[in-house]
């Protein structure tokens, strides 16, 4: 009985609306994560989530997360330095965490019309993705700070990572690019 319980819990994580803090998510239809690994990856992002609202209840609004195949990305905005740290501390004491990128950025660093650009930044990313045929654009989290586009996700293939990339690369006032996609071949458990 405890099995079957079990069973429909996970079923129900899984079955859950694919949007979070970022905004879309990852499309069930075009991740190449096996159900395992995506229900592995929920756990782990919920469990994050839950742990920093345990430290601390700003956390829980400030700071987003997103995992993938174990990897977990965080971003957002702290007071201080000290409080960056310690996050990233927690996300490295998650549970079967593999790397942690941190594009946390300190307030005070940003104003409202460096704001703003990132904003356009990133919705000007995210609608070439949508128009380009070659990218699943619901596969990647994207996140501007101070200019700086940070991309995570997960390309079918190498010539679908560079066509990402270069799309970042044609946009206006950006001013380095962090990628962190992975391929599907690279997933942690495609290599079993």
């Amino acid at each position: 009985m405890k099995i079957v319980i079990s069973f429909f819990l996970l079923l129900a994580l899984t079955s859950c609306s694919t949007v979070s803090k970022f905004g879309a998510g990852v499309d069930i239809t075009f991740d190449p994560r096996t159900i395992g690994m995506q229900i592995d990856d929920a756990i782990m992002q919920k469990n994050l989530s839950a742990r920093l609202a345990l430290n601390n209840k700003r956390y829980f609004i400030s700071i987003q997360s997103e995992v993938r195949d174990g990897n977990i990305f965080l971003s957002g905005k702290v007071e201080e330095a000290e409080e960056k740290i310690k996050i990233t501390k927690i996300a490295w004491e998650t549970k079967g965490v593999r790397s942690v990128k941190n594009a946390i950025t300190i307030k005070g660093q940003t104003n409202f019309k460096s704001t703003a650009k990132d904003i356009l930044i990133s919705s000007q990313l995210r609608t070439a993705l949508i128009f380009n045929k070659k990218t699943k654009a619901r596969n990647y989290t994207l996140e501007t700070i101070n200019g700086n586009i940070y991309i995570f996700g997960i390309a079918m293939d190498k010539e679908e990572k560079n066509e990402v990339i270069n799309e970042a690369n044609k946009i206006y006032d950006v001013k380095k690019i962090f990628p962190s996609i992975y391929l599907a071949t690279e997933l942690s458990r495609s290599k079993l």
